[in-house]
């Protein structure tokens, strides 16, 4: 295979331009022969016809050769341009090789080449989808996360970025979203997906519910805790859409496929509220709750439960009310229902942890 198969290879299969591979092959050869040859005056020229490079070097015509490395004969100089008169300067083809080690170095600095065209070309065509959805199929499934093709692409899907009920299966479609397009790939990867943050869930809710992709109804807050629970906070900018019936749909035909896509997750759908207290009471659900109060510049709130409403209210290893104080941004104090020391806290004073 000469280097004209080579490149339209390249051309067809990976989307390359043409003149850009004939640039980069030639570059290739010149920075071999000029490894070998660094005194001399090259250049490297790509023949379409015959798949081949050509090294010429500067020679300066005259009537009789003192140097051959920098001069050519008048009379040898017609065999390349009839022109040719003592006193210009010609390009002739080098009669020089290279040597193996050149070759390999010919070789690196033409897959450097071609690698930085190819990171570019993908970087141009995936830049603006960052931060959307994506379809894929699972192709590969690795200690540190999974490898989707996207297209003729292959994206990584660290184990970090998923929800604890994710699975990897080879074959397997996935959604997922386009987190990070780096400009240059890092351990073989350039597009880096996402199905643990809020922005995914966020974005997936876009897609399955149309009034929210259109603005009719309006996500004021989202939180989540991938494969526990996820509260959302919705409003419609149309008296006549219910915001919380319009994303669970009729018979949770809206909220189902989300639902699917999660997994065991769980989300809570809260109508957003101008009063701080409802939002609260709203936001630790399934909890009951008794009484709100505010402290601290609306800051802290202290909440007054039942006891047999205080495990629902924590949830499970405390995300439920980690999710609520993260959703209203204000730290929630449970306090004790009918005791006397009813102002005392039912435990220390929430602090959100990463």
């Amino acid at each position: 295979m000469n280097l004209f198969d080579v490149i339209e290879e390249l051309v067809s299969e990976r989307g390359l331009e043409r003149e850009t591979l004939e640039n980069i092959i030639c570059e290739g050869m010149l920075a071999a022969f000029e490894r070998k040859y660094p005194d001399a005056a090259l250049k490297a020229e790509y023949d379409a016809k015959s798949g081949s490079v050509t090294i010429l070097t500067e020679k300066t015509v005259v009537p009789s050769v003192k140097d051959p490395e920098k001069e050519i004969s008048t009379k040898k100089a017609h065999t390349f341009d009839k022109k040719a008169k003592a006193g210009d300067a010609l390009w002739v083809p080098f009669e020089e090789k290279i040597g193996r080690i050149e070759i390999l170095r010919a070789r690196q600095v033409i897959a450097n080449q071609i690698r930085r065209v190819e990171a570019s070309v993908v970087y141009d065509e995936y830049k603006d989808k960052q931060g959307e959805i994506i379809h894929g199929t699972i192709h590969k499934c690795e200690r540190g996360g999974a490898v989707v093709k996207i297209d003729d692409q292959l994206a990584f899907l660290p184990q970090s970025n998923t929800s604890p009920a994710d699975k990897c299966i080879v074959g397997y479609p996935i959604r997922a979203l386009l987190k990070e397009v780096l400009v240059e790939p890092k351990n073989d990867y350039q597009l880096i997906l996402d199905r643990a943050s809020d922005l995914f869930l966020q974005k997936l809710v876009e897609l399955e519910i149309p009034e929210i992709f259109e603005k009719l109804v309006e996500i004021k807050s989202i939180v989540r805790s991938p494969g526990y629970k996820t509260k959302i906070v919705v409003t419609s900018n149309d008296p006549n859409i219910d915001p919380v019936g319009t994303c669970v749909g009729v018979g949770g035909s809206r909220i189902k496929p989300i639902l699917k896509e999660l997994g065991s997750e769980k989300i809570d759908i809260i109508p957003w509220t101008e009063s701080r207290e409802m939002l609260i009471r709203q936001a630790l659900k399934p909890a009951q709750i008794d009484r709100i109060e505010l402290v601290e510049d609306d800051a802290t709130a202290r909440v007054w439960l039942g006891e047999d409403q205080r495990a629902l209210a924590i949830g499970r290893m405390g995300q439920n009310i980690s999710l609520a104080s993260r959703l209203t941004g204000v730290n929630i104090q449970l306090v004790q229902k009918e005791k006397s020391d009813m102002d005392e806290p039912m435990q220390e004073p929430f602090e959100e942890q990463e």
